[in-house]
């Protein structure tokens, strides 16, 4: 690569979203209404499940970290994205680029070991149902969502302390709506070889080790629910895990449209949009999965929102 040109960056451009002036405040419109459904859904599922206690078990204490994970999920991209349409000046300091991406980074590694962590709840709830308060119990839920948070707060100042090093060129236009880790280090002028490789290992790694148990999980589930005589009774056992398999193809469909293509087919454009599927709509979309389906959350919802109208 290039060595000339170098110098101690100060921040970047963020190109954002190519959309032309007359379609800004529509654009804007929509993005504030999505992050505002995602706020409120995503309250609202944390917050029923605090105030029913016949929500108490390991399957709603995950839900409700993976709520609490998307709202933060998507308020470290969607405000600033905001703000960039808003004002016009899409500028972002180089250690405000770090601390997005290292939430960034951190948050999407959360969310895919809450979902296998979920799958987990799911295999022990229908392959092994008397075994399940003594595989689940509290001290090992809690264990199942705080060593997901120290690896992926690992992974991410791994990633984060080997960027911080690297020397920048005078070019700083991000072609994305937020500080990507890949569209930033296409913008530095050293070998960038470590950080992809370590992209591809630890990050790969944290992917697929978790999506591997998710599926692994499901073909045992799968197993089970043939061996059920009835076909109204393998609708039943395998209906509970309808949500989550939704949520699973949402979040990993839209990871493998980013990160696990060819580098031959990389287009910006295409990143963008895909982007915006897993850290707006996704979030966006989470509480509607669990909810119109489950009725014990839509219980919970009512008396939720019948006491805020009480109040």
């Amino acid at each position: 690569m290039h060595q000339g040109n170098r110098t101690t960056i100060s921040g970047f451009f963020l190109l954002g979203l190519t959309v032309g002036s007359e379609q800004q405040l529509f654009i804007f419109t929509v993005f504030v209404c999505m992050y505002l459904v995602t706020m409120a859904g995503n309250s609202l599922i944390i917050l029923a499940i605090i105030s029913d206690t016949h929500l108490h078990s390991p399957m709603y204490f995950f839900l409700a970290n993976l709520s609490f994970t998307d709202i933060c999920f998507t308020t470290t991209t969607v405000p600033k994205l905001l703000a960039d349409i808003q004002t016009q000046n899409p500028n972002i300091s180089f250690e405000g680029c770090l601390t997005q991406m290292y939430f960034f980074m951190f948050l999407v590694d959360l969310d895919n070991f809450l979902l296998a962590a979920m799958a987990y709840d799911r295999y022990i709830a229908i392959c092994h149902p008397l075994h399940y308060v003594a595989r689940l119990s509290p001290k090992r839920c809690v264990l199942l969502v705080v060593i997901p948070w120290v690896i992926s707060n690992l992974v991410s100042v791994l990633h984060l302390s080997l960027l911080s090093r690297l020397p920048f060129c005078e070019r700083r236009v991000v072609p994305h709506f937020f500080c990507d880790l890949e569209a930033i280090l296409r913008l530095a002028c050293s070998d960038t070889k470590i950080n992809n490789l370590l992209i591809l290992v630890v990050g790969g790694a944290v992917i697929f080790i978790p999506f591997s148990f998710i599926l692994v999980s499901y073909a045992l589930i799968g197993a089970t629910v043939l061996a059920v005589p009835s076909v109204k009774g393998k609708w039943k056992t395998f209906s509970t895990c309808g949500s989550h398999l939704s949520a699973v193809a949402l979040f990993y469909g839209s990871i493998v449209g980013v990160y696990f293509l060819p580098a031959s087919s990389y287009s910006a454009e295409r990143d963008k949009v895909t982007a915006i599927m897993y850290t707006v709509v996704t979030p966006m979309m989470n509480p509607f999965i669990y909810s119109l389906r489950n009725t014990d959350i839509k219980r919970a919802l009512r008396r939720l929102l019948s006491k805020i109208n009480f109040f």
